[in-house]
């Protein structure tokens, strides 16, 4: 039976030559970059993260690795703490290391590059009563690999989880982790949104189990946590504004690296212009850049891509405070707000 290849949004393709490798090799060596500029670690606040049980909190791991905690569980998304990626070594250290992470609820992948999903990693990670959630056509690998908790995906299905629900959404991109399975399994980001009392999110209707206690006001108000979107690995694609008018998002986790040189990435690296682009269409308020500075996995350097976010912020006239550029171990909290539930 053949197996099933997942495509993009309008088939968009991310294949490439022997021909392009052969120029991108070739353009590369006449290239003089400057790698002096290392992101640097900050010593992380692990008394309040073995303590934290209600705030929301996002720590930067580095690359696509985060540890967040949100709704009273530790969930951690794409883990790598590999000290090399192939022929590359890691730029820098882990803003946590792995045996100082609290104990984890959920594993969020994204798809299965290694840069990704390092199986190393998952393993000291997980526990028993840990549930990690892949994109469709994963599960089988994992399960294979020993992990018994794992639930997968396809686009726009969702899972709650302890009163937390899950929204497994598109990307533009591709995977393989052999010769032979290139595009077997699915990849994308997450949402994540509390299950309200009523059981709704503040989205849209579900029939998960309630996990907020929080009345709600006369003016048909309650306090909640932020919705967050983790937006994974992709190019730029229309699919950023389906998302945005699907969810109402907040914090926005957002790619910024590994682009250069940009004819060869663009399909499936978002550059920090189009990362910024991005952030606009999904309309959340706040966004948090990774997918830069941990791996040399292209051309681009952690200066440069922070310097072009930086300068396209201000010619958008996107306020200061709304991005965050977090420093590995670094935690951002996040204020819980009054919003409208009412539909």
């Amino acid at each position: 039976m053949p197996r099933i290849r997942y495509n993009n949004i309008d088939n968009v393709s991310t294949d490439k030559t022997l021909k392009q490798f052969k120029q991108w090799r070739d353009e590369r060596r006449q290239k003089k970059k400057d790698y002096s500029y290392c992101i640097p670690n900050l010593t992380p606040d692990l008394q309040y993260l073995h303590s934290n049980r209600h705030e929301t909190s996002v720590t930067w791991i580095g690359h696509a690795t985060f540890f967040i905690q949100y709704e009273g569980m530790n969930i951690v998304t794409d883990p790598v703490w590999a000290r090399r990626m192939g022929f590359n070594k890691r730029l820098g250290e882990p803003g946590l290391p792995i045996h100082e992470i609290p104990p984890v609820d959920v594993i969020l992948i994204s798809h299965s590059h290694y840069d990704h999903m390092h199986v190393s990693s998952i393993r000291k990670l997980y526990r028993a009563d840990t549930t990690i959630i892949v994109p469709v056509g994963l599960r089988r690998k994992m399960i294979n690999k020993g992990f018994r908790r794992v639930i997968e995906l396809q686009w726009w299905e969702s899972v709650a989880i302890k009163g937390v629900k899950f929204s497994f959404v598109p990307t533009q991109h591709w995977t393989r982790r052999t010769p032979f399975d290139t595009n077997t399994s699915h990849w994308g980001g997450f949402v994540m949104e509390p299950v309200l009392q009523d059981g709704k999110t503040d989205s849209s209707s579900s029939d998960e189990s309630p996990c907020n206690n929080e009345p709600v006001a006369e003016d048909g108000t309650r306090l909640l946590p932020p919705n967050l979107y983790f937006a994974g690995d992709s190019g730029y694609f229309e699919g950023f504004k389906l998302i945005g008018e699907r969810f109402n998002i907040h914090l926005a986790l957002m790619p910024i690296g590994a682009y250069e040189p940009e004819w060869f990435m663009t399909s499936q690296h978002v550059n920090p212009e189009e990362a910024l682009q991005a952030f606009q269409d999904v309309k959340a308020e706040t966004m948090i850049p990774m997918h830069y500075g941990t791996f040399k996995l292209a051309d681009d350097t952690a200066r440069e891509a922070l310097d072009r976010m930086e300068a396209e912020r201000k010619r958008l006239g996107i306020a200061k405070e709304r991005i965050r550029v977090l420093k590995y171990g670094e935690t951002f909290k996040v204020q819980p707000e009054r919003r409208s539930v009412t539909s």
